[in-house]
Order: C-alpha cells, then structure tokens, then sequence
C-alpha cells in the first residue's frame, strides 16, 4: 500500500520478501554479496507510487528499478527452537542468526522527490521586531523589582540566647 502523503515511493522483492520503499530509507534484508558502500540496483520492483499516479507490474513494473546504497551487513538475533518430549529421550536443540544487509535506498526509478511536487526550501527565521524585544526587557525587569526581599534567617543560637 503506498504512503498516504502523495510521496514518492515503490514496493520491491529482495530475497524472496517485499519491502515498500521511499528515498532516504533504511532498510535490512537478506545478506546480499556486495561490498559496504557499493551501490546495488533493486531491479525487481512491484509497485510504484508517484504523487497520484501509481504503476502496478505484472508481475514486476519495467524500466523502472531502485537504487540503494551498501550501509553494512550485521546479523540478526539468535533465534533458538526446542523440541522434547517427556519419557522418551527426544531432545532437539537447534538454533541460527540471520545475516543481513543495511541498505539506504537513494532513488526509485532515478528520482529522489515526487514529480509535481515542489521541493521546500529551508526557511529562515525573522529576527524579532525591535518593539517586542524591548516589551521583554520591560516585563523581566518590572518582574525583578518587584520580588520582596526576604528577611535574613536567624541562627539556632540566636534562639537559645533569648
């Protein structure tokens, strides 16, 4: 299912398993045998989400595939499976990590934004007025000299003397 917000996004299958993507993710599937850094093509892609058009394969979208980048591999957690059965000597203990590969997906189908989409420049903030900043300085110093002074503490041997 493609992201609700109109983005740019795809569904492709790496290792037998489907993964929806979108530029800038990170995602880990099966051990792939590529370098970290290296750049791999996702060519099997299923689905693509372009804004409003979408793109549905049969079974896979052509000309169209997914770029990504090679982040690390790592391994799973172990995973442990137990089989036993009373009185009768059966005891199976088998157990396996995973190995996966980090992969950050730079592009679908050579873009990186949706098309029709306008890209957001960063916006710069305006500094504050110059009647603002000094009602500030007002109210802080107003607030300051209105704190009544407290009177010093008294010692416990002043009170033992009286």
């Amino acid at each position: 299912m493609p992201k609700p917000d109109g983005s740019l996004s795809a569904v492709v299958v790496s290792g037998g398993k489907q993964y929806r993507v979108a530029p800038g993710d990170k995602i880990l599937v099966d051990r792939l045998a590529a370098e970290p850094g290296s750049s791999v093509k996702l060519d099997r892609v299923l689905l693509v989400h372009d804004g409003s058009d979408i793109k549905v394969g049969a079974p896979a979208v052509d000309g169209i595939d997914v770029d990504a980048k090679v982040l690390a591999h790592s391994r799973g957690p172990r995973i442990e499976t137990l089989r036993y059965k009373s009185k009768k000597r059966v005891r199976v203990h088998r157990g396996g990590r995973a190995d996966y590969t980090a992969l950050e997906i730079l592009a679908v189908g050579g873009l990186t934004v949706a098309t029709g989409t306008a890209v957001a420049e960063p916006e710069t903030k305006k500094p504050a007025s110059r009647r603002r900043a000094a009602k500030a300085e007002v109210k802080t110093a107003v607030a300051a000299e209105e704190k009544p002074k407290r009177a010093p503490r008294k010692s416990k041997s002043d009170d033992k003397d009286k």
